[in-house]
C-alpha cells in the first residue's frame, strides 16, 4: 500500500483541484486530505456562504485555497470555476430521500441538470480528470434520489465519448452511508441522546452499507488515480445492521452514564427500501476487484488495471454482506460523541 500513497502523491501534487460542495461533510474532507499531498491550488465551489466563510477562518493558514460562492446549476459559474483545473471532485448533490421525494424538480436541477453542468464545462477547459460521487441508491432506485443520481451516472459515462470531448476523462464512485456525514442517522440519534428522547427508527430489519468519512476519501482518490474513463469504483464495504447500532448505543450510554434510550418506530419513509444494494445484476457479470475496491469497467474500451482481476459476485446487497463488529461501532460512537 506505500507504493500506491506514493504513486497518488505524485499523482496529486501540484494539480489545481475543484471541489464542488466543498463545504459538505465529505467536500471539507477531501479539502482536509489534499492539503497533504502539496496541490498548486484548491478551489471550494459552494453555494453556502456561511459555511464558505467558516472554511476560511478554519484554513486561514493554506495559502493554496481558494473559495467559490456559487450554485451548480448555473452554467456560467461552472464553466468560470473550471477554467485551468486539473481535476474535479463533484460531490454537490442533493442527497436527503425524503426531501428530493417532496421536491423531484429541485433534485433534477441540482443532480442532473447540475452535473450536466459540470459535465459540459469540464469539457469546454479541458480538465484531465472528473471523479462523480455516486450512491448505493442509483442501484435499481425506488425514489427520486436514487433516480437522479442513476441519471448522473449515465451522463458522465456518456460524457467520455461525446463528440466535442478530446481529453476529459469522467468516471463514478459509488458511496454508501458515510457514517457521521450531515444529515446521517449518528449525528441524529446522538441529537435525540442528549435531548432524552426516543430513537426515531424507520424499521428494524434495515440494513446499509457502511463506510467511515476517512475510507470515503481514499476512495475517492485511488479512484481519481485508477480512472481511465467510463468506469465505476465502489469500495469494499461492511454492511450496517440498524439492531446491531441499537445495541452498540446501549453500550455507549451505558459506558457514559446516559439513559437507556427509547426507540420509537416510525414506519419507512416513502421511497425507502430495506436493504441497498451496489451493483446491479448486469454490472455482477463483469465486476474486478484489488484489495479495497470493486471496478466496474467500461465495456465499450476494456483496459488493463495494474492489479484489478476479474471475480465473480452473486450479488452484493447490504442484507447479504458481513455486518460491522461491535467493538468497531462503539469506536466509532465513541469519536463522534
Amino acid at each position: 500500500m506505500g507504493g500506491l500513497n506514493e504513486e497518488i502523491e505524485s499523482f496529486l501534487a501540484d494539480k489545481k483541484i475543484l471541489i464542488t460542495g466543498g463545504t459538505g461533510s465529505i467536500g471539507e474532507k477531501i479539502v482536509a486530505a489534499l492539503l497533504a499531498y502539496q496541490p498548486r491550488e484548491i478551489i471550494v465551489f459552494d453555494r453556502d456562504d456561511s459555511k464558505l466563510y467558516e472554511m476560511q477562518i478554519k484554513y486561514a493558514m493554506h495559502s493554496c485555497l481558494r473559495y467559490k460562492l456559487a450554485d451548480i446549476r448555473e452554467y456560467s459559474s461552472v464553466v468560470e470555476a473550471t477554467q485551468g483545473i486539473d481535476l474535479v471532485f463533484h460531490t454537490a448533490a442533493l442527497k436527503q430521500v425524503p426531501i428530493c421525494e417532496e421536491n423531484p424538480f429541485e433534485a433534477i436541477k441540482t443532480n442532473v441538470i447540475g452535473s450536466q453542468n459540470i459535465i459540459k464545462a469540464c469539457i469546454v477547459n479541458k480538465v484531465k480528470k472528473v471523479i462523480n460521487i455516486s450512491t448505493d441508491k442509483a442501484v435499481n432506485p425506488t425514489n427520486t434520489m436514487g433516480m437522479t443520481k442513476l441519471l448522473a451516472e449515465k451522463l458522465f459515462y456518456h460524457a467520455n465519448n461525446a463528440k466535442d470531448n478530446s481529453t476529459t476523462l469522467f468516471t463514478s464512485v459509488r458511496f454508501g452511508n458515510v457514517i457521521g456525514s450531515r444529515g446521517s442517522v449518528l449525528p441524529i440519534f446522538f441529537e435525540q441522546i442528549k435531548a432524552n428522547e426516543p430513537l426515531t427508527i424507520t424499521d428494524l430489519r434495515m440494513t446499509r452499507f457502511f463506510m467511515t468519512i476517512p475510507e470515503a476519501v481514499s476512495l475517492l482518490f485511488q479512484a481519481a488515480f485508477y480512472s481511465k474513463g467510463g468506469e465505476v469504483f465502489i469500495f469494499k464495504m461492511e454492511a450496517l445492521k440498524i439492531t446491531d447500532l441499537l445495541s452498540a448505543i446501549e453500550s455507549y450510554c451505558k459506558i457514559k452514564g446516559f439513559k437507556r434510550p427509547e426507540v420509537k418506530i416510525i414506519g419507512i419513509r416513502q421511497g425507502e427500501k430495506l436493504y441497498e444494494e451496489l451493483m446491479s445484476s448486469e454490472e455482477l457479470t463483469f465486476v474486478q476487484e484489488n484489495d479495497s475496491l470493486y471496478l466496474i469497467p467500461d465495456l465499450r474500451q476494456i483496459s488493463d488495471y495494474p492489479g484489478f482481476k476479474s471475480v465473480k459476485i452473486e450479488a452484493y446487497r447490504s442484507d447479504q454482506t458481513a455486518g460491522v463488529a461491535q467493538e468497531k461501532l462503539l469506536a466509532i460512537l465513541q469519536q463522534f460523541g
